[in-house]
C-alpha cells in the first residue's frame, strides 16, 4: 500500500486503515477480510480486491480508474 501511495502521489489518494481500530468503517463498507482494498471514486467503491494481491494488479486497477 505505501508504494502504492508513493507512486501514485498526486494521481490518486491511497490510504490504510486498522479496522481493528475502526470498527465504523468495517462495517459501512462490510469488509470481513484482511486484507481488503477498496476502490473509491467520487466516495462511491467502484471495485474491490480482497486477500494478497500483487502491486501490478493493484496498479491496473488504479489506472483504470484514472
Amino acid at each position: 500500500v505505501e508504494e502504492l501511495a508513493n507512486d501514485n502521489e498526486g494521481k490518486a489518494v491511497v490510504g490504510k486503515v486498522n479496522v481493528d481500530h475502526n470498527n465504523a468503517v468495517s462495517q459501512r463498507f462490510g469488509i470481513r477480510n484482511i486484507p481488503t482494498i477498496l476502490f473509491l471514486k467520487n466516495g462511491e467503491v467502484v471495485d474491490k480486491s480482497v486477500g494478497a494481491v500483487p502491486k501490478n494488479v493493484l496498479q491496473e486497477k488504479l489506472d483504470a480508474l484514472m
